[in-house]
């Protein structure tokens, strides 16, 4: 399979930071539609901000502290163009999943978050 510059790849990444606006949290694989996004309580999505791509990865700059309500397994992520409704980009597993029995928060220190093009 034949890779794309780290040029093309930091191009593609900055062309996501538009879309990739908003953090979600989701029980289950958001698959492509960003399905299993958790609700309830004072969850909200929440802002990111992303650094300049390089090398073929980018990062968020901002520390990222989101609401959970009780009761509530968290296992994957999803990017948003809005903090509601707008259009899903793309999600994946956490590093591991976490279960709050009681509400709290998950919180992603910056540079914790990165995607990368290949």
């Amino acid at each position: 399979m034949a890779r794309a510059s780290v040029t093309a790849e930091n191009d593609a990444l900055t062309a996501l930071q538009t879309p990739c606006a908003y953090i979600s949290l989701h029980s289950a694989d958001p698959g492509t539609t960003g399905a299993s996004e958790i609700s309830g309580g004072s969850y909200a999505r929440v802002a990111v901000t992303w650094g300049a791509a390089s090398g073929g990865s980018m990062a968020n700059t901002n520390a990222l502290t989101i609401n959970v309500p009780a009761g509530t397994t968290v296992a994957y992520f999803g990017l948003w163009s809005a903090g509601t409704s707008g259009t899903y980009a793309v999600g994946g597993a956490l590093s591991s999943s976490q279960t709050f029995n009681t509400a709290g928060t998950l919180t992603i220190a910056a540079g914790g978050l990165t995607l990368g093009a290949s």
